[in-house]
């Protein structure tokens, strides 16, 4: 009768149990994978989540430019607009240089001349007037080496802030900021009583009006055009008017003409 070995059977039993543990050793490095897939998961979440990691600062995409940012973007866009008899301030708002100024800064004028902030100068006619929104176009004979139009648009909502560039009794290219103080203001003026302007508080005086009122973004949302003068001294009191930029562009609105 044929028998096996003494130790045949531990040797057949061999395979088995490396079976088992290579089992064990698979289920084994499976969990860890698992482990790092979700370590690597929680590590690459955004900062701030629950993984503890500190936030990474970034700057802010709504942060608003500065008063001297908008001067400084703003001064090519702005010139001085004078005539025989008056003064004031305009605002380049195409890319053919048609400039946006005040009406009764240039209403019966023989000759009107512009001076560019590299101060070129230029001869100008008007191509357009309403002197009930005391706004004109003029038409440049000659363009600055370097043309650059404002951009316009925006809202003005009371309490924002805004800035006011132009040439106040001829001192070119100030620069004043305030606040919106009111809307849809009325003015009564030796021409009549007209409403629908921008109320604001930066500084303006004689030689201001046609300049821009810019929002917070650097945006024309007006065009500036009188003050209130309740000293008839041609002061400012602390309440300036803009005419508002889409009624200077051609809205039906009426405005005051000081």
């Amino acid at each position: 009768m044929d028998r096996e070995p003494a130790g045949a059977e531990d040797v057949r039993r061999g395979p088995a149990v490396s079976r088992s543990l290579l089992a064990a050793v698979v289920v084994v490095v499976l969990a860890l994978v698992a482990v790092i897939v979700v370590l690597a998961t929680r590590l690459g979440a955004a900062p701030g989540t629950a993984s503890g990691l500190a936030a990474t600062p970034r700057p802010s995409t709504s942060a608003n430019p500065t008063v001297a940012t908008i001067y400084q973007r703003l001064r090519p866009s702005v010139v001085v607009v004078s005539t025989g008899h008056d003064f004031g301030s305009g605002v380049i708002v195409s890319n053919t240089g048609t400039i946006l100024t005040a009406d009764h800064v240039v209403a019966g004028a023989s000759s009107i001349t512009v001076v560019y902030f590299d101060g070129t100068e230029a001869k100008a006619t008007v191509i357009s007037a309403d002197p009930a929104d005391d706004t004109a176009m003029l038409a440049p004979a000659t363009l600055p080496t370097v043309l650059v139009p404002a951009a316009l648009g925006g809202g003005a909502g009371v309490g924002t802030p805004v800035v006011a560039i132009g040439n106040p009794l001829g001192l070119e290219d100030s620069v004043s900021a305030g606040v919106v103080s009111g809307l849809d203001r009325t003015a009564t003026t030796s021409d009549g009583t007209f409403s629908g302007l921008i109320q604001f508080d930066a500084s303006v005086n004689p030689g201001s009006s046609g300049g821009p009122l810019l929002n917070a973004q650097g945006y024309v949302v007006g065009i500036v055009v009188s003050i209130a003068d309740p000293g008839h001294d041609d002061a400012f009191a602390g309440i300036g008017f803009a005419e508002p930029i889409g009624a200077a562009l051609g809205g039906s609105a009426r405005r005051p003409q000081i």
